[in-house]
């Protein structure tokens, strides 16, 4: 739906624009940017479906109806933003929403529409391990997303999450979940994939930071992970333990996880997609070349602290 620019008000010289700000990373960037007094538009397709958490619900955002995937709905929604985040992901493909749609074609015109907005800064959030040579779809467009969107908006930053877990998660909650039910706990091949997990709210934390100038940096990515750096195999164990859960971990082949996962995308509710199987056949660790939360001023916290609010949950 295109939105008209006089439904916005452009007076505010310190909007920041949140595309897929009601999302898993975008409304918890919303809610930061609000703490630090900073009027936000959280982007949506379907603004009225996706309620924002009660912080941002009761401080100055505005909800607005857009799609990333078209030009002009984009540019209604910029206009007039001092900064502009990218925080839209797709994780399954249908129809016309494909990696190469959503995650090059839509970033670069996001980003063009930025720049030729006048916005000063552009945040795009990717993911470690994002390769624009890579034989996955999902992670080569990711690769290729961030080329085009630095191609697009000089001086726009990358940013780059570790697998992002909290107790709302489909990471970490699940592990739990199993452990807790399953005499075996199935992994990923041998489960030796190292994984360095990341608290969600501390990658929206630098997010809000870098969109609203609060860290003065000349970097242009920054690889966001938390303190720590698990095996598949003993992130599992962790979580078990601190669940006081017992199960035995035993190895599944990736090959038999791709045809389960290959099975999975044509159900309704997606629990496992190739890109996920993809993503567990490769380490998923910050460079050590490379700034990250650190280098902004944010103490990671472990997944320690993800594990005990999910235990209190149940």
């Amino acid at each position: 739906m295109t939105n008209q620019h006089d439904r916005y008000d452009l007076a505010d010289e310190n909007i920041v624009t949140v595309f897929g700000g009601t999302g898993f990373i975008g409304r918890r960037i919303v809610s930061r940017l609000l703490d630090k007094g900073i009027d936000v538009r959280a982007v949506s397709r379907h603004p009225r479906k996706n309620k924002l958490h009660s912080r941002a619900d009761q401080r100055s955002s505005q909800q607005i109806e857009a799609d990333i995937l078209d030009p002009s709905s984009i540019a209604a929604a910029v206009a007039g933003s001092r900064a502009v985040v990218n925080a839209v992901s797709l994780y399954v493909e249908r129809g016309e929403e494909t990696f190469e749609r959503v995650h090059v074609e839509a970033a670069a015109a996001l980003a063009t529409v930025s720049r030729d907005a006048g916005v000063e800064r552009f945040v795009q959030i990717s993911g470690i391990g994002s390769d624009p040579r890579s034989r996955s779809n999902y992670i080569r467009a990711r690769g290729r997303g961030e080329d085009v969107v630095k191609a697009a908006f000089p001086g726009a930053v990358i940013v780059r999450p570790a697998v992002m877990v909290a107790p709302d998660d489909a990471f970490i909650t699940a592990i739990a979940r199993l452990v807790r039910l399953l005499p075996i706990y199935p992994l990923f091949g041998e489960g030796n994939t190292r994984l360095q997990p990341v608290y969600v709210e501390d990658v929206a934390e630098a997010v809000s930071r870098l969109a609203s100038g609060q860290n003065s940096t000349d970097a242009s990515t920054f690889e966001c992970a938390g303190p720590r750096v698990y095996s598949y195999r003993e992130l599992v164990r962790e979580v078990a333990n601190q669940l006081k859960a017992r199960t035995r971990l035993v190895p599944v082949p990736f090959m038999l996880w791709s045809i389960l996962a290959t099975a999975a995308e044509f159900l309704p509710a997606v629990s496992l997609t190739r890109n996920q199987v993809d993503l567990m056949r490769r380490d998923n660790v910050a460079a050590s070349g490379l700034p990250g939360l650190a280098e902004l001023g944010i103490q990671p916290r472990g997944i320690e602290e993800i594990v005990h609010m999910i235990a209190h949950q149940a």
